[in-house]
C-alpha cells in the first residue's frame, strides 16, 4: 500500500467553545487545515510542536514514545481537538512529536469520523458510503 493523504481541518475546540457561547468572534477561533498522511497504524492525531503551538493546545501530559523503529523520543497528549473531513468531524487527543514532518491521521480519528481508506484506490472513503453510521450495542 503507498501513502495516502487527504485533506483534514484542525480545530482548538475550548476557541470553538467560547465562540458558540459569543464570547469570541468565529474568524479567530484557531484551526489549520493540513495535507494529513493516513496513518492507521497511528492510534490518534499525530503533530508536531509547531502545530500544536498555531492551534494553541496545551500539552495535558508528558511522556516518551517509543517509534516504529524501536527509538525512544519525548513527546506529550494534548487536549482534545476537533478533526473534521468534508462533512465529518469528531475530536481525540493528539500526540505531539517534536520533528514530526507531516500530520498524521491514526485510526482513532478514522474511526470517530466512520472512514477507511479504500484498498484499490488508495483514498479516504466514507466506511459505510456517503453518511456517517453511529452504532451502538
Amino acid at each position: 500500500m503507498g501513502e495516502v493523504r487527504t485533506e483534514v481541518t484542525l480545530v482548538n475546540i475550548e476557541d470553538q467553545s467560547v465562540a458558540n457561547r459569543g464570547y469570541m468572534p468565529q474568524d479567530q477561533v484557531r484551526h489549520l487545515t493540513v495535507n494529513a498522511v493516513v496513518d492507521t497504524g497511528a492510534w490518534t492525531l499525530v503533530i508536531n510542536e509547531e502545530t500544536r503551538e498555531k492551534l494553541g493546545l496545551r500539552v495535558e501530559e508528558s511522556n516518551e514514545t517509543t517509534l516504529a523503529g524501536g527509538v525512544k523520543v519525548p513527546s506529550g497528549i494534548t487536549e482534545y481537538v476537533e478533526v473534521r473531513w468534508k462533512d465529518r468531524k469528531t475530536a481525540c487527543e493528539a500526540l505531539v512529536l517534536p520533528g514530526e514532518e507531516d500530520v498524521l491521521l491514526g485510526a482513532y480519528p478514522l474511526e470517530g469520523m466512520d472512514l477507511m481508506v479504500h484498498p484499490k484506490n488508495q483514498e479516504v472513503v466514507g466506511a459505510h458510503g456517503d453518511k456517517m453510521r453511529y452504532v451502538v450495542k
